[in-house]
């Protein structure tokens, strides 16, 4: 059924750039036309955009009601396993109606923790049932890990001054026996057959060098080339993962990856905060793409990854949530403006123009999910964008100011009235359409709030835990 959306402004994302009063008529999922139209000059006013897109995520609940709050990633991840899915259908749901409702039309589940109460290929299925309600494009991995556990190395000395019932808490959480590299390909294989489809890009996930032998790699990174399979991981996140880095691979990470072919133009890479100038090039010399995810990092106490030499030396750059936005709520606009205004430039160079950073964000974003097209709105190219609240973005109204220049000033996602994918209206006035978030959030409650009460034996362990791990980590891998 033909479709339009009247703008006031709409910013293409090409390099037609910012045109004024227009319609946007779309059918069956595809921009049939952009055209020349009358607008009153009264009345409220409306800026379409092409639809974001969350390019590193997880699809799980916030960490922090589990109480993964201001500690580095080393002892965080293991904190956030209280918030191991209990349903995967709701937690999914969950997490992809809150990127939705932020104006994602795509969105990277990079699937860290699955929940450990069905077959792993169902599990996706359900994932991918949640999607399908809520209306979002995804890209879907399972992140394999078959080393470290605990910590990057023999975690037995971190465990043994546990007493039984504590050391099998940990255990039963966190040391399991690993998959195979061609049982990994043959699950990776088995969920692309049960959910792949044109809203479902299904990838190979690599959890981080770190946790993935050689064989495992290089297992991905042979099916990859041979398949066409885009590959998601994380790379030199945190300066312990340096340090790692630097003492098992002497000859360097980044230069082991693109020797055995994983680094390619299928190949998505999320942090990279502590990659060195000479690796940057060589993921940028591949055509592979990096992630930043800044609150995440802020959050975890990361660091700040070279985002503006990466673009400078042709690294194409996309933005991610990481399930740890800056106020904890999915907020990928205000991501992409944290983004810009750290990297945008010092003084008077500038890196790019906040409409130009939007653009290779969006772009970059949907080769990373595998969304087709590059975003930008123009006939023939896929029905996904946004509505924004023109007037509550310009609430001063006083002079012509560019709507771009404003959104990366002052914009979040409280301004978003509709959300439309492949020309399904899927958030209208703010509210997810497909599923009722606010029922599934309390619903998620009130399950993690008795699953909490099963795990008391982990949180008992927690604190001489976490300064195990602390002891550990500075011991090993000391980088200062």
């Amino acid at each position: 059924m033909p479709m339009e959306v009247a703008a006031h402004s709409l910013f293409s994302g090409s390099e037609r750039g910012l045109v004024e009063n227009v319609v946007l008529r779309h059918d069956d999922g595809v921009i049939t036309d952009i055209a020349s139209l009358a607008l009153p000059e009264t009345g409220p006013r409306t800026l379409v955009l092409p639809a974001f897109v969350n390019a590193h995520d997880h699809a799980r609940p916030t960490a922090s009601s589990f109480g993964a709050l201001g500690m580095p990633l080393e002892s965080w991840i293991l904190r956030s396993a209280l918030g191991t899915p209990v349903d995967p259908y709701l937690t999914a749901a969950s997490a992809l109606a809150r990127s939705a409702r932020a104006g994602c039309a795509a969105m990277m589940i990079h699937y860290t923790r699955p929940s450990g109460t069905m077959p792993l290929v169902e599990e996706s299925m359900a994932v991918a049932r949640a999607a399908s309600d809520v209306g979002i494009r995804i890209a879907f991995a399972i992140a394999v890990r078959d080393r470290n556990p605990v910590v990057y190395g023999d975690e037995e000395p971190v465990l043994a001054g546990f007493a039984g019932d504590d050391r099998k808490a940990i255990e039963a959480l966190f040391v399991r026996a690993p998959m195979s590299p061609k049982a990994y390909i043959d699950l990776t294989e088995a969920i692309a057959a049960a959910i792949a489809g044109p809203m479902v890009d299904v990838q190979l996930g690599p959890a981080g060098v770190q946790w993935c032998s050689k064989p495992l790699l290089e297992a991905v990174a042979e099916n990859s080339a041979q398949t066409g399979r885009r590959v998601h991981m994380h790379l030199l996140e945190t300066i312990y993962q340096r340090a790692w880095a630097d003492q098992n691979f002497p000859g360097g990470v980044v230069r082991y990856l693109r020797d055995i072919g994983l680094l390619s133009e299928r190949l998505t890479l999320a942090h990279c905060i502590h990659a060195r100038p000479d690796e940057i090039e060589m993921i940028a010399a591949s055509g592979a793409r990096i992630v930043t995810n800044f609150s995440s990092n802020l959050h975890l106490r990361s660091g700040l990854a070279p985002i503006a030499a990466a673009h400078r030396c042709g690294c194409a750059i996309a933005v991610g949530v990481d399930g740890l936005a800056l106020d904890e709520d999915d907020d990928i606009l205000r991501e992409m403006r944290l983004v810009q205004m750290m990297h945008g430039g010092l003084g008077f160079e500038r890196t790019w123009t906040p409409a130009q950073f939007f653009g290779l964000a969006v772009a970059n974003g949907r080769k990373a999910t595998g969304a087709p097209g590059s975003g930008a709105l123009a006939s023939g190219a896929p029905a996904d964008f946004v509505t924004i609240d023109l007037d509550r973005l310009d609430r001063d109204r006083i002079m012509p100011v560019d709507p771009m220049d404003l959104l990366f000033a002052r914009g979040n996602a409280s301004l978003l009235r509709d959300v439309v994918v492949h020309g399904r209206l899927i958030v209208s006035d703010g509210r997810c359409v497909g599923v009722d978030l606010v029922a599934i959030e309390q619903e998620l409650r009130a399950v993690y709030r008795a699953s909490a009460r099963k795990l008391a034996g982990f949180q008992r362990a927690w604190p001489p835990l976490s300064a195990s791990l602390q002891g550990w980590f500075e011991a090993q891998l000391d980088c200062r």
